[in-house]
């Protein structure tokens, strides 16, 4: 045999394996640059997503802001709803006010008693319906008594005078019988109960930094 003949299946072999080889690397190379084309791909598409999340937090941020919106304008609504009730509350108060002062003064016409018997400064009102009148006409009595003792015949005839045409409400009486009675339910003694209720009628139990007794109380408020 010669040699060219045991060479020839082994070049044969060889370049089939260079073949092989061959087209490896220039599969490797393709797969290596679909690879790299992958990858930048996948970067774009990062990106992009990346855009995408940028735009959506956008949204969330006025889609907040609209609900913000929407809050304040529930609340404007809102209070424009209050307002509108609070002013047909204020015209029905204006209304009764307007009839109850004419209730009032067509009853002054008719009892000449329910007017005051003095101007009188409006910046103290009273405590109680009546009661300026009332400590008004209590000082005429105590005056009048005073007149009769004294011999002052005239002034105790004209207080006297005053005195029948014009009638106390009774309030006056009724107020100081009422706190008279508080005190005594309580033992004489002003406690819880005592302070709650005075409160409510605006009456101190003080005279600065001096807690005042019952009686004391009594004759400062009636």
């Amino acid at each position: 045999m010669k040699i060219e003949e045991f060479l020839q299946p082994q070049n044969e072999e060889i370049e089939i394996q260079k073949t092989v080889v061959e087209e490896l690397a220039a599969d490797k190379a393709e797969i290596s640059e679909q690879l790299t084309s992958a990858q930048a791909e996948i970067s774009r598409l990062k990106a992009e997503i990346s855009g995408f999340t940028a735009e959506i937090d956008g949204y969330k941020a006025e889609i907040e802001a609209l609900k913000a919106q929407v809050g304040e304008i529930a609340g404007l609504r809102q209070a424009a709803a209050e307002a509108v009730r609070l002013q047909a509350k204020l015209q029905e108060a204006e209304k009764q006010l307007a009839e109850t002062e004419e209730t009032r003064f067509a009853a002054q016409e008719r009892n000449p008693n329910a007017l005051a018997l003095l101007d009188r400064e409006i910046e103290l009102p009273d405590r109680f319906p009546g009661e300026s009148r009332d400590h008004v006409l209590e000082v005429l009595k105590e005056a009048r008594d005073r007149a009769e003792a004294e011999g002052r015949n005239r002034r105790a005839q004209i207080l006297e005078g005053v005195l029948v045409a014009n009638e106390p409400s009774g309030n006056l009486a009724k107020m100081r019988k009422s706190l008279e009675q508080l005190f005594v339910d309580n033992g004489n003694i002003v406690s819880g109960p005592v302070l709650e209720e005075l409160q409510k009628r605006g009456i101190s139990h003080k005279s600065g930094e001096n807690y005042l007794l019952p009686s004391e109380i009594l004759l400062r408020a009636y």
